[in-house]
């Protein structure tokens, strides 16, 4: 069996999963997906406190998904759209072989003049 450390997706690659794995996380990731947020805005619409919130963004920002700044006194997040191609490359590599067959058809079908 393989050691984490050695598998070729590599440590990264689980920390991105563990972090997607908790549905908090997920909707942070998803409003971030829009564009950068302060912790605050980011905090509003669980039922969690700001300190709960921190700690899903700092397993958020360990994992690599997201960045943080300080601006004065404002901390604000941004979404890290190479680690999202990461785990999105990883998937994709793990599609069906029917499916990609399906891709490959449909690329096919689309490249044909229309009758």
């Amino acid at each position: 069996m393989l050691n984490n450390q050695d598998a070729p997706d590599g440590p990264e690659l689980d920390g991105v999963f563990h972090a997607l794995a908790d549905p908090t996380r997920r909707a942070i990731v998803i409003r971030l997906c829009e564009g950068p947020a302060s912790v605050s805005l980011l905090a509003e619409p669980f039922a969690i406190s700001l300190p709960g919130i921190v700690q899903h963004l700092q397993v958020l920002e360990a994992s690599g998904l997201i960045r943080s700044e300080k601006i004065g006194r404002v901390r604000s997040c941004s979404l890290v759209p190479a680690a999202v191609r990461r785990a999105e490359n990883w998937l994709g590599l793990r599609r069906t072989p029917e499916e990609r067959r399906l891709d490959r058809l449909e690329q096919f079908l689309k490249s044909q003049p229309p009758h």
